[in-house]
């Protein structure tokens, strides 16, 4: 009786483009982290990826706030939060990325970490593509489910380019005995990796609601 119910009364929709924000917002900050990892104004692709951090906490305050708020709510309310947190995680790994950054003076980067860097964007235009299509998840299930096989795919990538980094980074620092270069690049390639993480478990509550309401 109560599906029935909610299924005539009216869905309040605008979660749909405050996810399509946020995911765009995401989507700058991994293209300006890869930026700056491929040696493009460091100072202020760092400085972007704060104020877009920023940008993308409000927008998520704005979609708890509007899920209290609503009486009818596109699907399961701890869905739309929980999708929605995990998108702001992975812009929370980049800021924390860029004061380890920041912290360790860093302005150049491996090659293995310029290439973890193209994995990052690639996970974000996934996600981007995906929260677009979840206003009509019926005729967009199947493409939604390939998003997230692709996106676990991306993830698996930057696993193996996480571990080619580390082993790069001892056969260069490792003989000569330079454990703070050592452990700056581990940490590094570590926080890179996190951010994927990230995307495969935005990717995660996507299928999740894809399966409950399909």
């Amino acid at each position: 009786m109560m599906n029935i119910f909610r299924k005539l009364m009216p869905r309040e929709d605008r979660f749909f483009d405050m996810y399509s924000k946020h995911s765009k917002v995401v989507l700058d900050a991994a293209e300006a982290l890869n930026d700056l990892l491929n040696g493009k104004d460091l100072d202020k692709n760092c400085q972007r990826i704060v104020g877009l951090e920023n940008e993308a906490d409000d927008i998520t305050r704005e979609v708890l706030l509007a899920v209290r708020r609503s009486f009818i709510t596109p699907f399961d309310r701890g869905d739309i939060k929980d999708l929605i947190q995990s998108m702001d995680d992975a812009i929370d790994m980049m800021h924390k990325t860029v004061k380890t950054i920041r912290l360790f003076e860093q302005s150049s980067f491996d090659p293995l970490m310029q290439q973890m860097g193209g994995e990052i964007v690639k996970a974000a235009r996934l996600i981007a593509e995906a929260v677009t299509l979840l206003d009509k998840l019926g005729p967009n299930a199947q493409r939604l489910s390939t998003i997230a096989e692709e996106v676990t795919r991306v993830e698996g990538r930057s696993d193996e380019l996480h571990d080619e980094g580390l082993k790069d980074l001892f056969r260069r620092h490792g003989a000569r005995g330079d454990a703070m270069a050592y452990m700056i690049g581990s940490e590094i390639y570590g926080e890179l990796e996190k951010v994927v993480d990230r995307f495969e478990d935005v990717a995660n509550e996507i299928s999740g609601i894809v399966i409950e309401n399909v």
